[in-house]
């Protein structure tokens, strides 16, 4: 027997169909690559998606083609999310921080039809495009007036495709299974996978994200996501923000502290999304010119581990509360997020903040499990670490065309490559990457908690520690280290910050200093740039 409720598909273009009927005067505000500030409503950016559809319908556009964007967080490219999906083609938002010969493989595997992109990317569209022979067509996402001069012949222009096309257009009635949109994974180690959404996941991850206890997002919230576009949606937020019709801030390329804080003020942004590098150019901004943040509450840190010491800068220093994330690409992207339970507010400070500095509970619709090296479940004490296994409605079950084969293990689990602990309460956190865990003398030491440690110390910018071949422990910890502008640490200051901190036998045998370190395109630590950079390093012997 079947229930007898209506069977309406879960879509895309519900969400703006009904940001714009219930939230239609909501301000959508975008930092032009052009200059200057654009102000629209939910409303107006249903009524130029409409259009939007209408010009990729004209451009020979069909079901499940590829659009590529190589934009943005603005208001252009917030209207491919729902034009492009919503029509029933596949969005394919693409990171330009990849090498250019990552994208031209990206763009060539996806086989995009047509690929918009912010003007400011125009150079990188000149070189290549001509490899990208099944490309039909390329946009610049702005007006005549600033189209930029460029080598690719037949450039089209975005408001001339907008101008041009009608508004009347009625969202068709899609398999809620449909792909919507593509997102590629960085490409640390061969070249990019894809990921491959649908509507149904990505509505599933929408509504998921929203919940009190995930993101907490509603329509008095003004949400600023500095989380890029082109990296798995933005986590998701500009499908949340139509959901409840919160205002949007869209930064556009200004990620800069100065730029950022201009905006969270004068918008009144009350919160927010990004990874830690960002984060730390904003408080520099921030610490060095003794402001404060006068309307923004909280801020989501994920993409890689937050430092303990910028959660504590956020929330002692400017009174913005720390979600601590915890997702990947696979993923859609969120699987976890902490935010206490009532008992926990009982406990004192610093218990709280141990708690804090985990990646969180998993949210509904998110399974997981730590196993060990023999593929056996360990228990959630809080102590035992293993293979992080992740399960959901919402997480891949393949990459596009079938790359890399099947990525699940036998019972259906995805091994997310992250090495952790789950306690009693369900609070997972990260200890390392199965790749980048340390076994020294048949232990295993945490890279993560050594640089957590060392970002600590006033002095160091950023950290990184990476594991050093030994002729009797196999590998010993070295200690990479940016220092702050201005700062004369030196290595042994900083070991002795150490002392008493952490097990004498994870000390890290060495300290180096550099200048800056490798990130990947999505700005997490890119340990195996780094391992290459110290493949020959001799460790002292003494």
């Amino acid at each position: 027997m079947h229930g007898l409720m209506m069977n309406m598909p879960l879509l895309i273009s519900s969400l703006i169909r009904h940001a714009s009927e219930h939230h239609g005067d909501t301000e959508i505000v975008s930092r032009l690559t052009e200059g200057g500030i654009h102000r629209y409503t939910y409303a107006d950016a249903h009524q130029r998606s409409r259009q939007l559809a209408n010009a990729l319908i004209k451009l020979g556009i069909k079901a499940s083609d590829r659009v590529g964007t190589l934009a943005w967080n603005g208001f252009r490219h917030f209207e491919t999310y729902f034009a492009a999906s919503g029509m029933g083609a596949v969005l394919h938002t693409i990171n330009p921080r990849l090498f250019p010969e990552q994208i031209t493989y990206i763009v060539n595997h996806a086989d995009d039809q047509y690929v918009f992109f912010d003007i400011t990317f125009a150079p990188l569209i000149d070189g290549i495009a001509p490899h990208c022979k099944n490309v039909k067509g390329w946009v610049a996402m702005t007006d005549r007036a600033h189209m930029p001069p460029m080598k690719t012949a037949g450039v089209l222009c975005y408001e001339d495709l907008i101008a041009a096309a009608s508004d009347d257009y009625e969202w068709p009635i899609l398999d809620e299974n449909t792909a919507s949109s593509l997102c590629y994974t960085s490409g640390t180690t061969g070249n990019p996978k894809g990921a491959l959404y649908s509507h149904r996941t990505t509505i599933l991850h929408t509504y998921a994200i929203a919940l009190p206890d995930v993101m907490s997002l509603s329509a008095r919230d003004v949400i600023l996501p500095v989380v890029p576009m082109f990296h798995v949606n933005a986590w998701g937020t500009p499908y949340a923000c139509a959901m409840v019709g919160a205002k949007i801030v869209f930064p556009g390329a200004g990620l800069d502290g100065a730029s950022l804080y201009e905006l969270f003020e004068k918008e009144r942004v009350t919160m927010s999304a990004g990874v830690p590098t960002v984060w730390l150019g904003l408080l520099n901004y921030v610490k060095q010119n003794n402001l404060k943040f006068t309307t923004m509450n909280r801020t989501v840190i994920g993409g890689s581990a937050c430092p303990p010491a910028m959660i504590k800068t956020f929330q002692d220093d400017y009174g913005v509360r720390v979600l601590h994330a915890w997702g990947m690409t696979e993923l859609s992207p969120l699987g976890t997020l902490n935010t206490f339970k009532e008992k926990h507010f009982k406990l004192s400070e610093s218990e709280r903040f141990a708690i804090q500095q985990k990646q969180g509970r998993a949210i509904f619709g998110v399974e997981m499990k730590i196993v060990g090296a023999d593929g056996n479940a360990l228990p959630h004490d809080g102590k035992a670490f293993g293979d992080l296994l992740v399960r959901g409605p919402w997480i891949i079950g393949e990459y596009y065309k079938s790359e890399g084969g099947n990525p699940l293990t036998p019972e259906g689990w995805f091994p997310t490559g992250d090495v952790a602990t789950i306690d009693p309460d369900g609070y997972m956190q990260i200890t390392d990457r199965s790749k980048d865990v340390i076994k020294s003398g048949g232990e295993w030491i945490s890279s993560i908690d050594l640089e957590n440690l060392a970002v600590a110390h006033p002095d160091v910018a950023e950290a990184a520690v990476i594991g050093i071949f030994h002729p009797k422990w196999d590998e010993r910890p070295l200690l990479v280290v940016v220092k702050k502008a201005g700062a004369t640490i030196t290595k042994e200051e900083l070991l002795k910050f150490f002392d008493g901190k952490i097990a004498r036998w994870w000390m890290p045998d060495d300290v180096a200093f550099v200048e800056q370190l490798p990130h990947t395109a999505t700005g997490k630590l890119l340990k195996t740039k780094l391992r290459e950079d110290f493949k020959d390093y001799q460790l002292p012997t003494t």
